[in-house]
């Protein structure tokens, strides 16, 4: 495909960075630095469910984001998820090249490096890997590397641990809009919520305060499930400035999406995020997406909807909001 990929870039001892991946000023992290210190909220799911209800739901007014420990993903299995992941990106480029995507042709799973490029023509400082990994009638296992063997298997256990966690998540969020648990789950497609991984790579780059690993955003899922590895550069958007996110060992980073935002119109925030790279350490994430199928009409639920708080929403096909993000035209 002839693609740069920045992993390669990065290997070949840069000493200055392509014009292409410098920010304008006013995004660049030296300018924009993240607040240290402003502790983001950590929930455990050990507490008494009423407890859950209220610390979960009040994380996601506020900040849209928490992170979450004693979720019962086994540490061992987690860190079997980061083996893999790290190891197909030591494989050889050639042997990378072979589960590369193109997008341009429809292709999204596998193997890729954001092309396309915003508005200023800048581009993000990352390489990653996009698969499907739920339902499993859609899920296609003929591109996914054979090396290590291991990779399937593990995804598999991983992706059952995750809907677990996404379950509870989302019935603490629909009881604290004094819902019946089952209600946003049900909106969002019941057992044919779509659950898609991507393994963000992010190399060493010589000059950090220039570049962003990920411009900011909202997810457009649902909900998003994230471990990284132990290299900080997570921040999230609160009242104005952005937040550092410390690391946790064995938390899980949750974000609030754009279709709960939509379905408890406006209660949750979908959380405004960005990353950050590192000059001598190699950055990776696990993220998680949990999304509706295509075909599921997504908008606010109508037991929230009244006088007092009319629709903030218009409602539409997932396929539609996913057009209009992805080219930028109004919701």
């Amino acid at each position: 495909m002839g693609v740069e990929r920045v992993q390669t870039l990065a290997n070949g001892e840069l000493n200055e960075l392509p014009a292409q991946f410098i920010r304008p000023a006013h995004e660049r992290p030296e300018n924009t630095e993240a607040i240290e210190g402003l502790t983001v909220p950590v929930i455990s799911l050990s507490q008494p469910h009423d407890v859950l209800v209220k610390e979960v739901s009040r994380a996601c007014s506020e900040w849209g984001f928490c992170l979450i420990t004693d979720h019962g993903i086994p540490e061992s299995l987690i860190q079997r998820l980061q083996m893999v992941g790290q190891e197909f990106f030591k494989l050889p480029q050639k042997e990378k090249e072979a589960y590369a995507n193109d997008p341009s042709n429809g292709k999204f799973e596998g193997y890729g490096t954001k092309m396309t490029k915003n508005h200023d023509d800048k581009v993000e400082w990352l390489d990653y890997f996009f698969h499907l990994m739920s339902p499993p009638s859609k899920v296609n296992y003929s591109f996914w590397p054979q090396k290590p063997s291991s990779y399937r298997e593990t995804t598999e256990e991983y992706n059952k641990e995750i809907l677990r966690v996404t379950d509870e998540l989302l019935q603490l969020l629909s009881e604290g809009m004094g819902l019946e648990g089952n209600v946003l789950k049900s909106h969002l497609g019941g057992e044919d919520i779509e659950v898609e991984m991507k393994i963000n790579m992010y190399p060493p780059c010589p000059q950090p305060q220039l570049v962003l690993g990920v411009e900011p955003h909202t997810d457009m899922s649902a909900i998003t499930i994230l471990v990284p590895n132990d290299v900080p550069g997570l921040h999230v958007w609160k009242d104005e400035k952005w937040v550092a996110v410390n690391y946790l060992p064995n938390a899980l980073l949750v974000h609030i999406g754009d279709q709960v935002e939509i379905l408890s119109n406006g209660k949750y925030k979908s959380v405004l995020h960005r990353s950050i790279v590192n000059k001598d350490r190699m950055r990776m994430s696990w993220a998680v997406f949990c999304a509706p199928p295509h075909e599921a009409l997504i908008g606010p639920v109508p037991a929230l909807v009244d006088d007092q708080n009319p629709e903030k929403y218009s409602t539409k096909t997932f396929a539609e909001y996913r057009f209009r993000k992805f080219n930028k035209l109004p919701q």
